[in-house]
Parts: structure tokens; sequence; C-alpha cells
């Protein structure tokens, strides 16, 4: 529990810094670090979001930086694209969950350094 306490401080502060989504942290750290499935990772992580979210979008509310309309479309979205995931997670090998994992990180990866480097 304590591992686990100490992945998420270090992974938040890191995302919230870096400004990276705190999947991209969790997963890898919760499957090397604590020995968890990637399927359980990235449920896990999935859960580890709405505390946040919601902790985060009221704050920038105070400073009326939400559009409320749109919110609410991706929201709707989002929970019909996370049922489709869950479907879709269930469905294929966990290898190809790790593989799909570690495209992802990689292609966000090289959008840091293109950013990064390109000429402002």
């Amino acid at each position: 529990m304590i591992e686990a306490v100490l992945i998420g401080l270090a992974a938040g502060i890191v995302a919230g810094l870096l400004g990276v989504g705190g999947g991209t942290l969790f997963v890898p750290a919760l499957t090397i670090g604590i020995g968890l499935s990637q399927i359980d990772a990235e449920a896990t992580s999935l859960l580890a979001i709405v505390p946040v979210a919601l902790v985060g979008s009221w704050r920038q509310r105070v400073h009326g930086n939400v559009d409320l309309q749109a919110a609410a479309a991706l929201g709707v979205l989002a929970l019909a694209g996370a049922v489709g995931g869950v479907v879709i997670a269930n469905a294929v090998p966990e290898r190809a969950l790790e593989i799909g994992f570690a495209a992802l990180i990689l292609f966000v990866a090289g959008q840091l350094v293109w950013r990064a480097l390109r000429p402002s």
C-alpha cells in the first residue's frame, strides 16, 4: 500500500510538472513496481483519474475555465468510449494491451520531443 501511495504521489507531481497524463506514468509503475497485470493497472489508473478530474475541474471552474456544455458532451462520449474500451480490453490478449500501451507511450514521447525541438 505504501508503494502505491508513493507511486501516486510521484506520478502526480511529474504529470503535473510535465503536462502528461498520469496514466502514462501510473500504468508502468503499477505493472513494474507493484506487479499488477496490464489490465488491472489500466483499470486502477482509470479509477484514480476520477477524484483528480473532479477536484481539478472544480478548481478550474472557480477561475471560469470550464465550458460546461463541452464538458457534458465529452463526459457522455467518454463514458461510451470507456464501456467500449473495457469490452475490447477484456477480449484481446494481455500481451496485445501491453504492446498497444507501449506504442502509445512511444507516440506521446515522440510528440513531446517534437514540440520541444521545433522552433517557437
